[in-house]
């Protein structure tokens, strides 16, 4: 008992013995040292902070991926904010959404004070207020921001499916309509185009389009109408439309071609909206995949994506769609594009997405119902063997200091460290509404993206078309298996990659 004593007074009294002891102190010393630039977090925390052993991430390791967790109130925010503004000025771009409204500051310099002053020189930091380059956005123009849209095409039916919470079957139909949709050059640029689309191949004109490919059930089809217009009465529909975003102006550099631009997604009301949030992250991150070469090892990321309230993307996700989110994780990464998920515990995260992340920075977690007792237990399992009781550490923890691990150069796990972390450079206060609105008013992505337009509905194609071009382009049945034998020999290979495997393809093409 007296041991259990000691060793939890060493966590919460700072006159007690310190955690670690002088080789333990010298493997953490030991981890983080390396040449090559990096990502630096704060100082090892043992007793007393020492400024002398820097706990960092090599620059080069970051786009293998990370998490920041930890309980409301413990500076995951700022531990972002932090992230962003250091990788801003080692030129990498930086994707975040601001879902509270206060990373904004991090466009601003910070605001100097004693108690500050105190803290930066407790851990070596030699702190100067700067901001960063940032470009704002908005999804659908609903804030301050450049408007982000994408066409319901550009989509794709495995999202919006996820977003309308569609059955197996739901979503298989709808896939029909996308697919009818380009063989017969119908647009599917905003909600309204889908809409017509649906009404057309329910009508009696319709339905001879479709009797190759077995036609769409009326009773499915009221339930997508239905879905549709509550997720318009959502807010949803100025999200979809053109001009679609390109996704390169995530990765530009700052006009003094040094910094990395950040790019600030303002969300405010993401909690009346989570499914559309999340989703349209993960429709983002496809399009960085499709759009970016393969870089395979390099230097510094291309873009690090910073993907807040994460619990919103896997909250009733199917395990088709996680595991479309897992083999993204996997694979972006070649592409240079490093992903944080930031989030309340590691167990908001699956598993094969959680053993992706190498980098670990975990605030403190309280434990005030048996739930969160789990989460505890759960999350110090994750961590390499240490000479910290991390069960008592992680619920003692102050705001601004965190539990470490990141990958180091050679791949390897580094030695967890007790870290408290750096002053973000930027202000810790949201940046004056008036100050971002100047910011988008200047911007040159305003004049490309700012309006919405049209190029045309479908309601529009729909009433020209026909019955020669209805001939032309009416969509050609899938072809007739293979005979019986065969098809009984390839049967075990097919089943092996599931629904999940084809729709993974069909997000990435073949990955075999």
């Amino acid at each position: 008992m007296r041991e259990t004593d000691e060793k939890a007074g060493s966590v919460s009294d700072p006159v007690a013995a310190p955690p670690l002891t002088e080789d333990e102190v010298s493997a953490v010393r030991s981890g983080y040292a390396f040449d090559a630039p990096g990502v630096e977090l704060g100082a090892l925390v043992n007793g007393d902070a020492m400024p002398d052993v820097p706990i960092r991430i090599p620059l080069a390791m970051v786009n293998r991926h990370g998490l920041v967790a930890g309980a409301t109130g413990t500076g995951k925010t700022k531990t972002l904010q932090l992230l962003a503004e250091q990788l801003s000025n080692a030129g990498v771009p930086v994707f975040a959404a601001d879902i509270k409204g206060d990373l904004s500051g991090i466009a601003s310099p910070g605001a100097s004070s004693p108690a500050l002053l105190e803290r930066a020189s407790s851990i070596g930091q030699h702190w100067a207020a700067a901001g960063s380059p940032t470009e704002y956005f908005t999804l659908g123009g609903l804030g301050t921001g450049i408007p982000i849209r994408a066409t319901v095409r550009g989509f794709g039916p495995l999202l919006l499916s996820k977003v309308l919470g569609l059955n197996p079957t739901q979503e298989s139909s709808l896939g029909l309509v996308f697919h009818y949709a380009e063989g017969a050059g119908v647009p599917l640029n905003d909600l309204a185009d889908l809409r017509d689309v649906l009404k057309h191949l329910i009508s009696e004109r319709g339905k001879a389009e479709l009797t190759d490919l077995g036609g769409l059930s009326r009773a499915t089809t009221a339930v997508i109408l239905r879905e549709l217009v509550g997720f318009s009465d959502q807010g949803a529909d100025v999200f979809f439309g053109e001009p679609a975003i390109d996704v390169h102006a995530f990765l530009r550099t700052a006009p003094d071609g040094v910094r990395g631009m950040v790019s600030l997604l303002e969300v405010p009301s993401v909690q009346d909206k989570p499914e559309l949030f999340s989703t349209f992250l993960m429709w983002l991150l496809r399009e960085l995949y499709a759009a970016l070469p393969e870089v395979g090892d390099i230097d510094k990321p291309e873009l690090v994506f910073f993907f807040d309230e994460a619990h919103l993307l896997f909250a009733g996700a199917s395990q088709d769609f996680l595991q479309v989110v897992t083999q993204t994780v996997r694979l972006i990464r070649s592409k240079g594009v490093g992903i944080f998920f930031v989030t309340q515990t590691p167990k908001d995260v699956p598993g094969d997405v959680l053993a992706q992340l190498g980098s670990r920075v975990q605030h403190q977690l309280r434990t005030h119902t048996p739930d969160d007792a789990r989460a505890l237990k759960a999350t110090v399992s994750t961590y390499p063997v240490s000479g910290y009781d991390l069960g008592q550490v992680l619920q003692s923890l102050p705001i601004g200091e965190a539990i470490v691990t990141v990958m180091n150069e050679q791949g390897a796990p580094s030695p967890v460290a007790w870290t408290r972390l750096r002053v973000p450079q930027s202000s810790m206060a949201p940046t004056p509404q008036e100050l971002r609105a100047a910011s988008v008013a200047a911007s040159p992505l305003l004049a490309e993206f700012g309006t919405q337009v049209s190029s045309g509905s479908a309601r529009e194609v729909l009433a020209k078309r026909s019955p020669a071009d209805i001939a032309d382009s009416k969509p050609r049945p899938v072809e007739k298996a293979a005979p019986p034998t065969a098809k009984k020999r390839e049967r075990p290979a097919r089943r092996g990659r599931g629904l999940a495997g084809r729709l993974i393809e069909k997000l990435f093409g073949s990955t075999r």
